[in-house]
């Protein structure tokens, strides 16, 4: 007979290692039938003691237990800084910029025997008018989502906000890029001024060199001549989505559908002044310097521009 010892330790090593390994495999046949026979008569038919088998599995419990609630503990803590917006792959993302490294389906899992959830959406309504007597302009974008560079594509649009004192409209421009949002502005009155706000904003902010493309629904507020004008002046290209399409700009689409989520869901604003104050903080803070966008690789607009060098 030939022993593990005669032919050096690194041989003895590596059959103490299979000798668990295989010892693991039948710990775990037993485990995997434990109500459906006799756990001693599973031992013994496999040859492993009961014994062996209840600290195996009192052994392996503890150590997964105190890993699991390390993790939760982790996966807990990116969601309060989330504001309870991200679900487990932004939270995988999150947690392996702080190192650690652990699959997204054992995140979902965790989070799912927690309760911890992101917020979810509420369908809103349209708010396009587009009948009217001005130039509607050709769809240039055409669904050309992914961008090269910065201030290449700008899109454009505007959504409602619900108050306890009524209606505030949002105005948004957002850069295909970074999906940073460039340029926004609120008011009670849905028309030209608002949207010539946010776009001066953007304007102002980026000052993009000429052969920007800017698009838009067909509404009103940017078929106008001032507005049209102001496209001009600054040698931007505009372009309007398709009669009746919604897909053409859903990008901005989606903006607001994901601060609509993150933001009012769960939290209706009593006033105009508190709408202002917290969508400004989404906006500034939040979403554009913090958020984790998955178009981006799981960084936010900000750190996506510095990162990849936005003259």
């Amino acid at each position: 007979m030939v022993y593990p010892c005669d032919q050096g330790a690194g041989h003895f090593l590596k059959s103490d290692s299979c000798l668990h390994a295989e010892k693991g495999k039948r710990y775990g046949f037993v485990k995997r039938h434990e109500g459906e026979y006799r756990v001693m008569t599973m031992c013994a038919v496999v040859g492993v003691s009961s014994s062996g088998y209840y600290a195996w599995q009192k052994r392996g419990e503890s150590l997964r237990w105190l890993s699991n609630c390390a993790l939760l503990t982790k996966v807990k803590l990116a969601h309060e800084r989330s504001r309870r917006t991200y679900g487990s792959p932004r939270i995988t993302a999150a947690l392996k910029t702080q190192g650690e490294y652990c699959s997204e389906k054992r995140i979902a899992r965790l989070m799912q025997q927690h309760g911890i959830r992101a917020k979810t959406s509420k369908k809103f309504r349209v708010t396009t008018h587009s009948r009217h007597h001005y130039p509607v302009l050709p769809n240039v974008l055409n669904r050309q989502f992914a961008v090269s560079a910065a201030n290449r594509v700008w899109v454009s649009d505007i959504t409602y906000l619900w108050t306890q004192e009524g209606w505030l409209y949002l105005a948004g421009v957002l850069d295909l890029y970074s999906r940073q949002i460039v340029g926004w502005a609120l008011g009670e009155r849905i028309d030209g001024r608002l949207a010539m706000t946010a776009l001066q904003q953007a304007l102002g902010r980026r000052r993009p060199q000429p052969g920007l493309v800017h698009h838009s629904d067909r509404g009103v507020q940017y078929a106008a001549t001032p507005y049209q004008q102001l496209l001009r002046d600054r040698q931007v290209i505009g372009s309007m989505s398709r009669k009746g399409n919604c897909w053409d700009n859903a990008v901005m689409e989606s903006f607001f559908a994901t601060l609509k989520r993150e933001l009012t869901a769960c939290e209706p604003f009593v006033t105009r002044e508190e709408a202002k104050a917290k969508v400004f903080e989404y906006i500034e803070v939040f979403y554009n310097r913090c958020r984790r966008h998955s178009t981006l690789g799981y960084v936010s607009p900000v750190e996506f521009e510095k990162v990849n060098q936005v003259s």
